[in-house]
């Protein structure tokens, strides 16, 4: 019957070997299975090496608990590979052969395996039995008639040995010369790991040296004899030290089939209570008590509540283990001084040795003794303590510890009573923190992806910086603060602060203004910055002594409550993730807790996602701005630089680009003066939108300045800049053009000549409303080489209105309708009496209300009106 299951799979890299032996190892250790883990280890080393390096797969390790032994299953994906099977005339494992000494050594060791094949993988398993009696185990038994007693000598003798600081062996009693057939003489001054048979577990440091400088320690191993047999013994180790201060070790050792003489007494527990009725209780509801709570802080803050009421403690906290056992994070107490333990975390390997693990059970006399030994007590005044793992099919899920004010409070009887009840919710606490996770990690996922959906809908540089604070601030932070770098030459720049409590804002940013920024460094991941923390309790500091007038009060220091508040909101845990995107740090994002405060490790995974997401859109905006700045810059140069002052003329234009972003487009306007008295004019529209139209722009308007001003004529103008655009070749687009030069007379009037190359007609709106077109239709540019163009004389008198305007006007259109020549002309006949300015206004108005939705095409709108001379 199989009663436990333990799996893992491992990366066909060098490093996975060791690994697969640390978990065959803590998973037999787990399940109390010392005596063949040796041999445990030794075959799962060999069989990953082969998948991993021979076979160049991952590894699938299985380790199945029965109640006969322990079955080990390694599994590679490379089932083609056959392994090299032993015949007459085929020996495997031999000397110098690179593979099948696995095999071997399983044939040695183990007492059964064999091999499997599947379709995608290949399958070598060995099973390893346990011995009948259970070596370095504790165990307990009822009462027995005498007739059913053990045989044993006469006498059971006790051997007294007692070993020196330096390892040596200072004290042999008779009983251990009779035992073991040495003299005092003979031994006196050697090591006693040269008599001991040490069961030592290959990959960790425990041995007999290490086990003698350990407070006390009791188990199984083997003494050799002065015949040289190994003389199985049951030991019991105490450290001690004279009056002089020197430590030794005093060992008690018994012939193993005696052990009870020296064993610990057997545990209890309320797991043999029994209800009225007279049926077990289930172990986990006598512990928790009934209704368990279904939550998991809950089900923690109960467990360490009921660990320190059984051993009569005053304080106890739990603490669950990350995913990759290497922490473990405070997640509930009771009895110590304040919270700030809370999702403090602490490593699981404490030492170099494994009884510095937090993977063993472990029992502290007296913590004054031993500074800093638990840290997670240092400075709460409690003495001693006891811990014990909690573990699930042989993987560490987290610690359970109970500690007293008094020294010497605890020993072995109650870590095993504390395991023991460890043992009964490790499952239960395990199911609940699986179930936490699952629910956090679903949320996790919503929030991802709305924190993704909000930044990317904005190009915006503060924007995205705005949204990066609120979304840590208050779901994952207390605080934010982003710093970004602008190149890299440039310090980090802090650019934006949100605290949870508005009112705290203004005297964070001033707080962190004072430290200096953490360091850019590429390195991803979440790392701890105490500048924050620091720089707070120094400003608390010296608020507290300037309310007492001790200190000197600058005027513009804020008041003592405010600086106290700021400080405390501040003093807590404080992280960094670096902003890198395109393999450039471009900013730091920086969460913080207030005093006293943790950071839960599933909250910082969350955040250093979030970080990697917002560095990528802050990028984008940085870049989108970048690009629009150089694009305004450059649209802003095509168009003109402003309007002249036409002397006895109205000017007024509209200039409406089509496009998001755009400025300039394929339409275009000019008004800038010739020569003394002469002025020129236009407008343009250029054959479609955007970039490419308004590169033809800039070229029609820049070449009609310079050509009008070399004295050329209308007509001249135009048939070069025609040759100009033909000249570009594939980029050339059509353009038609309405060019006009102006010049004001003295009696209120001005005389125009034009040409209109293909362009909406110029209407001349007059005092009495009358509309007409100002010139005649000609052929339009960028078309033909041979052009034949005229120019055509206008005078308009006082009152007189000259509209000018591009086909983004007359081809506005809502549905099969369009506003056309004949709608303008009807709009323009009502704004008899209008100046330029109102003109232009109300035909912008038209166009817009014309259709529902907004205009798509570019729009110019250029009116130039003669004022109408007061009457005497």
């Amino acid at each position: 019957m199989i009663t436990a299951r333990a799996a893992a799979t491992f990366e066909p890299v060098g490093r996975s070997v060791a690994a697969a032996r640390a978990f065959v190892r803590d998973t037999l250790q787990g399940w109390g299975f010392p005596d063949i883990i040796d041999d445990a280890v030794v075959l799962t080393s060999e069989l990953v090496t082969n998948a991993v390096v021979h076979a160049g797969t991952s590894a699938d390790v299985l380790c199945v608990r029965t109640d006969e032994g322990v079955r080990i299953e390694v599994s590679d994906r490379y089932p083609e590979r056959e392994l090299p099977l032993q015949t007459p005339t085929r020996q495997f494992g031999g000397v110098d052969r690179e593979g099948g000494r696995g095999l071997m050594l399983c044939t040695a060791l183990a007492a059964c395996w064999g091999v499997e094949y599947g379709a995608t993988h290949k399958k070598v398993w060995f099973r390893l039995d346990l011995d009948d009696r259970p070596a370095g185990t504790r165990s307990a038994g009822p009462a027995l008639p005498v007739e059913a007693l053990p045989v044993a000598d006469p006498r059971v003798r006790v051997a007294v040995v007692q070993i020196d600081g330096t390892g040596g062996i200072s004290a042999w009693n008779d009983d251990a010369e009779h035992l073991f057939g040495y003299t005092a003489d003979q031994v006196t001054g050697k090591p006693l790991a040269d008599l001991a048979a040490w069961p030592h577990t290959p990959g960790t440091s425990t041995g007999i040296a290490e086990a003698l400088r350990l407070s006390r320690w009791e188990g199984s191993y083997g003494i050799r004899g002065a015949d040289g047999r190994v003389i199985p013994v049951y030991a019991s180790h105490l450290r001690v030290r004279d009056n002089e201060g020197a430590p030794s070790t005093v060992c008690l050792l018994v012939r193993d089939e005696e052990r009870a003489v020296l064993q610990s007494p057997p545990r209890s527990s309320g797991a043999d209570a029994s209800t009225d009725r007279g049926t077990a209780a289930d172990p986990f509801e006598v512990f928790i008590g009934s209704p368990a709570p279904d939550d998991l802080d809950g089900l923690l803050q109960r467990t360490v509540e009921r660990a320190r009421d059984m051993l009569d403690g005053d304080a106890a906290y739990l603490l669950l283990a990350t995913d990759d056992e290497t922490e473990l994070e405070v997640r509930a107490s009771t009895g110590l001084p304040s919270a700030r333990q809370r999702f403090a975390r602490v490593p699981v390997e404490a030492g170099t040795g494994r009884y510095g693990s937090a993977r063993l059970p472990s029992v502290h006399d007296d913590l004054n003794a031993v500074p800093g030994a638990v840290p997670l007590l240092t400075d709460t005044g409690l003495r001693s303590v006891v811990t014990v793992p909690l573990k699930v099919e042989g993987r560490l899920t987290g610690s359970l510890g109970v500690a007293a004010e008094a020294p010497h409070r605890y020993g072995n009887e109650e870590a095993l009573r504390l395991q023991f009840a460890a043992d009964r919710i490790a499952l239960a606490v395990e199911s609940a923190r699986l179930g936490e996770l699952e629910r956090l990690r679903r949320g996790s996922l919503s929030f991802l992806v709305e924190a993704s959906d909000l930044l990317a809908g904005t190009l915006d540089r503060d924007q995205t910086l705005a949204l990066m604070a609120q979304m840590t601030v208050p779901t994952l932070a207390t605080w934010c603060a982003v710093y970004t770098i602008a190149d890299q030459s440039s310090e980090p720049e802090l650019s934006y602060v949100l605290h949870e409590d508005e009112d705290l804002i203004d005297g964070l940013k001033a707080l962190l203004a004072k430290v200096a920024p953490p360091d850019p460094v590429p390195t991803p991941g979440a790392r701890i910055w105490t500048a924050p923390a620091r720089a707070a309790h120094s400003e608390a500091l010296r608020s507290s002594l300037r309310s007492v007038g001790l200190a000197d009060v600058p005027e513009s220091s804020p008041a003592p409550g405010v600086s106290l508040t700021t400080a405390a909101a501040v003093g807590g845990e404080t992280v960094v993730l670096p902003l890198v995107a395109r393999n450039r740090v471009i900013g730091m994002l920086t969460l913080g807790k207030p005093a006293d405060d943790h950071f839960r490790q599933e909250i910082v995974e969350l955040a250093e996602d979030l970080s990697r997401r917002a560095a990528l859109a802050l990028d984008n905006a940085r870049l989108y701005s970048e690009r629009t700045a150089i694009s305004q810059s450059l649209q802003r140069s095509l168009l003109p630089p402003g309007l002249p002052d036409v002397p006895g003329v109205e000017v007024d234009v509209i200039y409406r680009a089509a496009g998001e972003g755009n400025e300039v487009g394929g339409d275009f306007y000019d008004i800038f003066p010739i020569r003394d008295g002469a002025y020129g004019f236009a407008i343009g529209d250029v054959c479609g939108t955007g970039p490419e139209a308004a590169a033809v722009t800039g070229l029609a308007r820049h070449a009609l300045r310079l050509l009008a001003r070399e004295g050329f004529g209308g007509p001249a103008v135009l048939e070069r800049l025609n040759a100009a655009i033909l000249d570009e070749g594939a980029r050339s687009r059509f353009l038609t053009l309405l060019y006009g030069e102006l010049w004001p007379q003295q009696d209120g009037s001005a005389l125009l000549k034009v040409v209109c190359a293909g362009h909406p007609l110029p209407l001349r709106l007059r005092p009495d409303g009358t509309v007409e077109p100002a010139a005649d239709p000609q052929p339009l540019l960028g078309v033909m080489e041979d052009l034949e163009l005229y120019e055509q004389p206008v005078t308009l008198d006082p009152g007189d209105v000259l509209l000018c305007v591009t086909d983004g006007v007359t081809e506005r259109r809502e549905g099969s309708r369009m506003l056309g020549d004949d709608g303008l002309a009807d709009v323009l006949a009502t704004c008899t009496g209008l100046n330029a300015g109102a003109v232009s206004a109300r035909i912008l108005r038209a166009v817009e209300r014309f259709a529902a939705e907004p205009p798509s095409d570019d729009m110019a709108i250029l009116a130039m009106r003669m004022p109408e001379r007061p009457t005497e």
